[in-house]
């Protein structure tokens, strides 16, 4: 009895899983195995009532499989002589699997290192992660409850494209309250909805700059946006920080600069306040030079002292001569993952600004906006705002209360408003011995040096976000640090 010649392919490497789809599954391993090689060019595939005797399934499967190749042209048929792998030129290799070599442009990964890691990191709250606010105090209930009436009573017209600038009754929800509750003068045409203060950096910038163009930044300064604007070509200058905000003088020194990035009401990550007289100085600086202010306005909202602890106007509400675009978020009163911002800008910028979107992602998802321009109409997010101040003030007292100085070698200074505090350390040793000993006991702190632009000078110190765990939470957590620090 003469035994059955091999197959032109071995069949002991396919794994074909009985609960799932096997054509499909078939048609993914015949496709690798002719993508990396093990298949060649013009080598004749075995017939589909063979191949599925020795597979173990119907000929309806491998016909399926064989019909899927032939529609993506990896393999033809010759009239009476079978199925062959087609003809797929050098592109594909004769023997073994591809390396993958492609990398991101050389000049893209530059820019990008230059200035750190600028998203900030994933999974729930601990002692001390920056950004966060008291996610436990989000009402959640009130929240899916205007989910599921919007949803039940959603129109057609609802469903289609929307607005790139933003939902119509959330911008004009947002204007009411830049308005009534930060002083800003605007109007609901101003107002251009975002995906969080990111995006809307971003839009600026592609606004705003071109490649080669100088930006002049906050030293220190907020990473993410000193990736953004190098990605886009632009040269950063770095601008010092002191007591008083950025230092309007130095930046009048720098005659080229079309635009300048800030942080007025906390700067980012030092925690000072901009005085009055450095704000006036640099509205006039915008209007002397002709160039443009983003003022990023990230956590406004929290101010902890003053009558009655309102939050500090915005640079935005002294402009005059429409130099100022002005970036707000909710993540820092509502929660991060919402991915809801907005910006308020001269209204010749709107329509560009929205055309811009356009092109990035059309528009925020419909129901989210909807149900927040909802949360606002109703007084909710006033309430909440006011619950979340709340919140945070304790936090801080908890952090002021219980700080191990003694360990640590240093005071707390001051925490009159944001959701973190910078500490000053005497030098960069310090820092570092710190931080290491913190790392080995899994809490987080950021270390001040790695928000300083290159050349300018470093500065030492630690960053610490205190306002997305609670008060017995930061107390355990300091208690950690003062045995790891001692």
């Amino acid at each position: 009895m003469t035994s059955k010649p091999p197959l032109p392919l071995d069949p002991a490497g396919f794994h074909l899983d009985p609960r799932k789809g096997l054509a499909r599954q078939l048609y993914h391993a015949l496709r690798e195995r002719i993508l990396d090689g093990r298949m060649a060019s013009r080598m004749r595939l075995p017939a589909s009532r063979e191949l599925a005797e020795t597979l173990g399934v119907s000929r309806n499967t491998v016909v399926r499989a064989y019909d899927q190749l032939y529609a993506e042209g990896y393999v033809e048929g010759r009239i009476g002589d079978g199925t062959y792998v087609a003809e797929l030129g050098s592109g594909v290799p004769a023997s073994t699997p591809p390396v993958l070599q492609a990398r991101a442009p050389e000049w893209l990964q530059a820019r990008l290192q230059a200035y750190g890691p600028g998203a900030p990191p994933a999974g729930p709250p601990r002692a001390f992660r920056l950004g966060l606010p008291a996610l436990d105090l989000f009402p959640f209930d009130i929240w899916s409850r205007l989910q599921a009436q919007f949803w039940r009573a959603s129109s057609l017209d609802q469903l289609g494209y929307g607005d790139p600038a933003g939902d119509p009754r959330l911008r004009e929800m947002v204007a009411a309250y830049l308005r009534n509750g930060r002083g800003l003068r605007c109007s609901p045409e101003q107002v251009v909805i975002t995906s969080g203060a990111q995006q809307a950096i971003s839009l600026c910038t592609q606004l705003l700059l071109q490649a080669g163009d100088s930006v002049a930044v906050e030293n220190p300064c907020y990473r993410a946006a000193a990736q953004t604007f190098a990605v886009a070509g632009a040269c950063l200058r770095g601008v010092a920080v002191d007591e008083d905000g950025l230092d309007t003088r130095q930046l009048a020194a720098l005659h080229d600069c079309r635009l300048v990035y800030v942080t007025p009401s906390h700067q980012y990550p030092s925690g000072v306040t901009l005085s009055l007289a450095r704000r006036l100085e640099l509205l006039d600086w915008a209007e002397r030079e002709d160039a443009w202010i983003i003022e990023d306005d990230y956590d406004g909202e929290y101010r902890y002292s003053g009558a009655p602890l309102a939050p500090l106007a915005p640079l935005a509400s002294l402009d005059r001569q429409g130099r100022v675009l002005y970036v707000g978020t909710f993540s820092k009163v509502l929660f991060p993952a919402l991915r809801l911002g907005y910006l308020v800008v001269p209204p010749a910028l709107v329509e560009p600004l929205a055309q811009l979107r356009t092109l990035a992602m059309r528009h925020s998802e419909v129901g989210t906006q909807a149900v927040l321009a909802e949360f606002i109409a109703r007084g909710h997010f006033q309430r909440h705002i006011r619950r979340m101040r709340q919140a945070a003030r304790s936090r801080r007292d908890a952090l002021l209360r219980n700080w191990p100085a003694k360990e640590a070698g240093v005071m707390l200074p001051p925490i009159h408003s944001g959701l973190h505090v910078c500490v000053p350390l005497p030098s960069l040793a310090r820092e570092r011995e710190l931080l290491d000993k913190t790392a080995a006991i899994g809490i987080e702190l950021s270390a001040l040096s790695d928000y300083c632009l290159p050349p300018g000078p470093v500065r030492a110190g630690l960053v610490l976000g205190f306002a997305g765990i609670d008060e017995l939470q930061i107390g355990h957590a300091l208690e950690n640090l003062r045995r790891a620090w001692r």
